[in-house]
């Protein structure tokens, strides 16, 4: 199974590109597309957009299946342009990052209806990591040194690891923007490239999933031990448009928390191959499962600006 590489790799000025049905152009951007007999699937803008194409194809095709509903692909431009479409009504579902739904919820953009299963778990965690030889003791020995991050808006190697430094009684300042104002300098990249920035001492620590910490046995790789670490972290979910009826919703939660396996497995249709999902089964899911992530965002002080970010 793919993992997903980075929370926000694409930037750009809010929109879609999408595809009518599974290929072609949206159409009207302010058409209110369930309410005229199609649901409007938006994709984060996570992978590029062919092979998520192929990642959801069999995904889509299902919900159409299922539900006799034409079902539409569409890609967003960033994640802003998710929160955008979903408040505007030309999307009906999406699938998106803990923070970004988080925020969406905050601006009234978006309602939590699911939650994804990956890896064996509903949820995942976050650390900060050094190495066994240096003095970095607890989080406020990073004092003056130089932190390594993911993405700016990954909730695992960012947002979550800011969290730990400010609850250590460590300044941020304007993280994760910059690190104007804080008690340590940070260098966003992703998490392969923070945790390799800490294997070449090139930064004192790493914030970052902890799945890039581990080796081949699953235990965290020689000569590294962890600061801090935060448990419990939903993993990513899916959001509606908050203005669907509560039939509508239910359709398409009930709908893919029924979905076969086979529809994880990509356009080509075997798993264990490159264009399969990163997730492998979906729940129904609400505020409360976020209340968590909700309560991050509103501790760092987090806004949807931060999506146009990076």
């Amino acid at each position: 199974m793919s993992s997903r590489r980075n929370f926000l790799k694409t930037a750009g000025a809010a929109g879609v590109l999408g595809m009518a049905g599974l290929s072609g152009c949206i159409g009207n951007f302010g058409e209110q597309s369930y309410g005229n007999g199609e649901i409007n699937f938006m994709m984060s803008p996570s992978e590029p957009q062919d092979y998520m194409r192929s990642q959801y194809k069999p995904y889509a095709g299902y919900l159409e299946e299922e539900t006799g509903t034409s079902v539409s692909l569409k890609y967003a431009a960033d994640y802003s342009a998710v929160l955008q479409g979903l408040g505007s009504g030309t999307a009906d579902i999406a699938e998106t990052g803990p923070f970004a739904a988080a925020l969406g919820v905050k601006a009234d953009k978006a309602k939590i209806a699911l939650q994804r299963h990956a890896y064996g778990s509903w949820d995942y965690t976050s650390v900060i990591v050094t190495k066994k030889d240096s003095d970095i003791e607890s989080l406020t020995d990073l004092e003056g040194e130089k932190v390594g991050f993911a993405d700016m808006t990954s909730a695992s190697g960012s947002l979550y690891p800011l969290y730990m430094l400010k609850q250590a009684g460590l300044t941020i300042g304007e993280a994760p923007v910059s690190d104007s104002g804080a008690d340590f300098t940070g260098v966003w990249s992703g998490h392969a490239e923070a945790f390799a920035a800490l294997e070449n001492d090139q930064v004192a620590a790493a914030g970052v999933g902890q799945f890039i910490t581990r080796g081949d046995d699953g235990e965290i790789a020689d000569g590294y031990e962890y600061v801090e670490t935060y448990d419990g972290i939903p993993r990513a979910p899916m959001v509606v448009n908050p203005n669907l009826s509560e039939e509508e919703t239910n359709n398409i939660v009930e709908t893919l928390q029924g979905a076969p396996d086979e529809i994880y497995y990509g356009a080509d249709g075997e798993q264990d191959t490159d264009d399969d999902l990163w997730f492998d089964g979906v729940r129904a899911a609400d505020l409360e499962t976020y209340k968590p992530v909700i309560k991050v965002a509103d501790e760092l002080n987090l806004s949807t600006d931060l999506l146009n970010q990076g």
